[in-house]
């Protein structure tokens, strides 16, 4: 009988991991992915383009573009970057969206994915409480409007687990009646690498599946399904059990990989493991958690104060990205 090595991936949402795990430590070039990297004052831009069909097969994402903004020091607590990060995600967000054709014109619906009893699954419902929200003003009085904002709308439609219906038909019965051009998806994700956990936000055309970070397959928003274009928000907030014990082995291989003569002395430390591929490797790990139920979904002690951190963060830079006439110097007093 031959494994299926799929059941043993790596579970990502992000594309910077997708492509790094496709390309290996070889970086090796893909054809059909582009990518474009900037890194100043400690924020570190990555802009993906998956192409083609190759490229898409080669790193599992959907054709589409993808902006991965990493800030590993968001994590210390610094509000001055946590204002820097807004700001620089304001203009990334701007520019995405005029990539992609949205206007300054265009109505948005803001859906704030995610369950809010749980705390690593509340970033949707945080960031849409923190939104600058316009719509009632331009339906009941809109000659009262001032210039500079957009009509903007939210919702935060809960998880089937606690409403029985699921987030895309509530939002699609929502899309229905109102008519946005654009869908903003936010949502909690699953990473691969602990430096990425509440550090890094991830922004894309494709729309967004809910849960799939975590094995579940699930009505998507996207436009092919709801007839309007959405854009994805992400933050990782999670990874699992399996794959923090596959990256410490991985460390560990390194590390002795450093002392003495190398390779000689990890093959004596780590036996068969130096020789196997990661893939492999982390197939030996969840073969010996799962069946012990301890293959868990794993988040950092401190997710109460990160979550509510990134969330402000998300909705600062969403809002100064939305509405000119907010300043994107001062996006943090927009929020409530």
């Amino acid at each position: 009988m031959e494994l299926d090595l799929q059941l043993y991936s790596v579970r990502t949402d992000l594309a910077v991991e997708a492509k790094e795990m496709a390309q290996g430590p070889l970086k090796t070039p893909i054809p059909g992915v582009n990518e474009e990297v900037e890194e100043a004052d400690g924020i570190k831009v990555t802009r993906l383009g998956v192409a083609n069909n190759a490229g898409s097969q080669a790193i599992g994402r959907a054709i589409g573009n993808y902006v991965t903004l990493e800030v590993p020091a968001l994590r210390g607590g610094d509000t001055g970057l946590q204002q820097k990060v807004s700001v620089v995600f304001a203009r990334e967000f701007e520019q995405f969206m005029n990539r992609i054709g949205i206007n300054k014109n265009s109505s948005v619906l803001i859906v704030g994915l995610g369950n809010w009893n749980v705390t690593p699954d509340s970033l949707g419902p945080l960031v849409v409480e923190n939104a600058l929200i316009t719509r009632q003003f331009y339906e009941l009085v809109p000659d009262q409007v001032s210039p500079g904002y957009r009509n903007v709308s939210a919702i935060a439609p809960g998880v089937l687990g606690l409403t029985g219906i699921e987030s895309s038909e509530v939002v699609q019965g929502i899309v229905d009646r109102t008519k946005p051009d654009v869908i903003i998806a936010i949502d909690a994700l699953a990473s691969r690498s602990l430096e990425r956990i509440n550090t890094t936000i991830q922004i894309a055309d494709i729309g967004i599946h809910p849960g799939s970070g975590i094995g579940n397959k699930r009505r998507g928003l996207t436009k092919e399904i709801l007839g309007v274009p959405c854009i994805a928000i992400g933050v990782p907030t999670v990874c699992y059990a399996s794959t923090i014990v596959n990256n410490v082995l991985e460390m560990m291989k390194n590390h002795f990989g450093q002392m003495g003569d190398g390779k000689a002395h990890t093959k004596e430390i780590m036996g068969m493991l130096d020789d196997i591929s990661e893939q492999e490797r982390l197939q030996l790990v969840k073969e010996v958690l799962e069946p012990l139920g301890h293959d868990l979904i794993v988040t950092p002690k401190e997710i109460d104060e990160f979550i509510e951190e990134i969330a402000n963060i998300v909705a600062s830079g969403l809002n100064a990205a939305l509405h000119d006439a907010v300043d994107p110097g001062n996006v943090g007093a927009y929020t409530h």
